[in-house]
């Protein structure tokens, strides 16, 4: 199951698909908490907080995405941070169908590809009224920066004489309601992509969901079939928006290894 998101401002193409449904985002939430953070601080961080927004961006750094959600959020009750702050960006962004987990799995909060693409518009594009140049700059910097074995999905097809921006999420999580929430079988798998420069201003935002795993086989098959699906959407639309064009082609990641864990504990996401 995919739904998908994409407007290229040049051409003014605009392409959608179930871009409504609500996925568990996995790690493309730290590009909005990288939003809240440079909204709220007015795109001037901190040493440490740029060294922890670099390290939760490029290399999708868990500790880095809970040190930034936790100073982020009411910590009334330590245990359930309430992400207060990420929230009033969102409000602030008009990404009113994105919604944050309160329990303290800040993977496992909600998405859409629309929602998704607004925030890509906030990096990508001139309007100040949410982020200044400063911030805008930075968060696009951050992504052009990620490293090379998380590259793939939405950037595969995509002009190479563009600079590419990217973030990526990946976790295993039940999609089935009969299943333990947290049996790992089904991989989430999502990806997100902007092109700046030489004339591109163009989003792509790919969300998937029951990439499950068969019986008996290797958990990276459903890791697989997740960045699959999102390539091959993305290079269709790519050819079909900029034919003849030499398109980009990622390496695939090693998978990292998922152990199982009790259902008190966050799903392990990427």
């Amino acid at each position: 199951m995919a739904s998908v998101s994409f407007y290229d401002e040049p051409t003014g193409t605009r392409c959608t698909s179930d871009a409504d449904k609500q996925y568990d985002a996995a790690s493309v939430v730290k590009t909005i908490i990288l939003g809240a953070l440079l909204y709220q601080r007015d795109g001037n961080l901190t040493a440490e907080e740029d060294a922890l927004a670099r390290k939760m961006i490029t290399a999708s750094d868990n500790d880095a995405a809970i040190a930034l959600w936790k100073q982020l959020s009411d910590l009334t009750d330590p245990k359930k941070p309430d992400p207060v702050k990420i929230q009033e960006f969102l409000d602030k962004a008009g990404m009113h169908d994105t919604v944050l987990d309160k329990e303290g799995f800040w993977g496992t909060s909600q998405v859409t590809a629309n929602d998704q693409t607004k925030l890509l518009h906030l990096f990508s594009g001139n309007d100040d009224a949410v982020l200044g140049s400063k911030a805008r700059a930075y968060a696009l910097d951050l992504m052009k920066d990620v490293q090379s074995t998380q590259r793939w999905g939405a950037t595969a097809g995509a002009p190479v004489d563009a600079v590419i921006h990217v973030k990526n999420g990946w976790m295993q999580r039940s999609y089935h309601p009969d299943v333990d929430l947290f049996d790992r079988g089904d991989w989430k798998v999502n990806s997100m992509a902007v092109l700046t420069d030489n004339g591109y201003d163009s989003g792509m935002v790919v969300l998937t969901e029951n990439n499950r795993v068969p019986e008996g086989h290797p958990k990276e098959e459903g890791m697989d079939y997740g960045i699959e699906t999102i390539e091959t959407i993305s290079r269709a639309i790519y050819q079909d928006v900029y034919p003849g064009v030499e398109g980009y082609n990622p390496s695939r990641p090693p998978v990292p290894p998922v152990s199982p864990a009790p259902a008190a504990t966050p799903p392990a996401a990427g």
